[in-house]
């Protein structure tokens, strides 16, 4: 039987039934899976995850990734949906830092994982080592910043605390991250990713450029 530690790295966030109902029925749609993927050209595997999600008013969710030194990685390719709150990019690496943010209100959990494969035979396919690096639970967020008039989205984070009352800081590399996270889920109709970087030459670039 799996450990809620593994149960965290594989899926994210464990979310109650009714929030899960709750996210769905206000169409905000985040998708926090890791998958590995084989990358026939360069013979290697890598990881491949998918910044999302959003906000209204009231509740948002949402997921990003990191390098494993915090910094931002960029993305493969946008995702153009007509809907808001949903895909934003697709991001694949050897490694992969996500940093998943629920927020109800002004209360927060935050959940930062490390992913990577896991060869144990070099003739058979990796399993994902996942790895707990933060989890923050019921942390607050001092501002309203889903309200437009507020200017400081993307440079505040919630607080957290553990169950004895003392600070939990979020590591340091990893807060910039943890930051976009907050801003995304505080984003209401977000349609854009919030960390992941473009590429200085996108794959849409190049193709209209040979046509």
């Amino acid at each position: 039987m799996k450990s809620k530690q593994d149960l965290l790295g594989a899926r994210g966030l464990i979310l109650a039934p009714p929030i899960r109902r709750r996210l769905e029925q206000v169409g905000i749609y985040a998708q926090p899976a890791v998958s590995l993927e084989y990358q026939t050209l360069a013979k290697r595997y890598v990881l491949r995850g998918l910044e999302s999600g959003g906000a209204i008013a009231e509740m948002g969710r949402y997921i990003t990734f990191a390098a494993e030194n915090g910094e931002p990685l960029t993305y493969l390719l946008p995702v153009d949906t007509l809907a808001a709150n949903g895909l934003h990019a697709v991001v694949v690496a050897p490694v992969l830092v996500r940093v998943e943010l629920l927020r109800i209100k002004r209360t927060c959990q935050l959940l930062i994982t490390r992913h990577e494969p896991q060869f144990v035979d070099a003739k058979r396919r990796p399993a994902i080592q996942s790895k707990l690096l933060f989890r923050g639970i019921d942390g607050v967020l001092a501002t309203e910043i889903w309200n437009p008039e507020h200017s400081v989205a993307g440079s505040v984070e919630p607080r957290f605390w553990s169950k004895a009352g003392e600070p939990l800081e979020i590591p340091s590399i990893f807060l910039p991250a943890a930051r976009a996270a907050t801003h995304g889920a505080c984003c209401v109709g977000c349609s854009h990713s919030h960390y992941l970087a473009k590429p200085i030459q996108s794959f849409i670039e190049v193709t209209v450029s040979n046509a």
